[in-house]
């Protein structure tokens, strides 16, 4: 009996050991929810779209971070890609104890950019993008870069008609039936004696 007690006991022992020593020691007592900060990737997801000769580039922010406006650049990266005016909503001001007062945007951004193309689309067009923000907790990520391929959104149209297109169309249908009907007559259909 007594080895099974030192068995139950020793196994206590080793999972609160391993409970404890999962933290870092600078964590100890402190809730990891308020430390635990995301991947820059999910804390910025950024993604690129054309329509016509806008570059419409988008954030969205994951709750308890935020962007500054004033560290956002865009630059061309494809061979005779010209990037021209950018335009970015206003942001909300929050006071920074680094970089002082600076304009943010909290959830989601909208920003776009006006573009020209001397090679007519012979190569996919590549933006780099820099950014940077910060969690709310305390955690400033440094400058992120990434080069974006932006999907082209193609205008949806429908095909232009003509008034008379509808009439076309059934003066064609029945032109059809006539000269069927004109080359059948006259002849006859031989069914197989039975």
């Amino acid at each position: 009996m007594k080895p099974l007690h030192l068995l139950v006991v020793s196994s206590v022992l080793v999972l609160l050991c391993g409970t404890v020593a999962a933290k870092p020691w600078w964590m100890r007592g402190i809730a990891s929810d308020d430390t635990d900060f995301l991947p820059p990737d999910s804390a910025f997801r950024v993604s690129a779209h054309t329509e016509g000769d806008l570059v419409h580039i988008r954030w969205v922010i994951a709750d308890g971070y935020y962007l500054y406006r004033q560290k956002i650049a865009v630059s061309a990266e494809s061979p005779d890609l010209v990037l021209l005016a950018s335009s970015w909503p206003p942001g909300v001001p929050r006071t920074d104890p680094y970089l002082g007062t600076q304009e943010v945007y909290l959830q989601q951004v909208d920003g776009t950019v006006r573009f020209r193309r001397s090679d007519f689309g012979a190569h996919p067009m590549q933006i780099k993008v820099t950014y940077q923000g910060c969690a709310e907790a305390g955690l400033c990520y440094l400058p992120i870069t990434k080069v974006l391929f932006p999907d082209t959104i193609a205008p949806v149209t429908a095909a232009p008609s003509h008034p008379w297109e509808g009439v076309a169309i059934i003066s064609g249908l029945f032109a059809f039936l006539v000269a069927g009907l004109l080359l059948r007559r006259g002849r006859r259909l031989d069914l197989p004696a039975t």
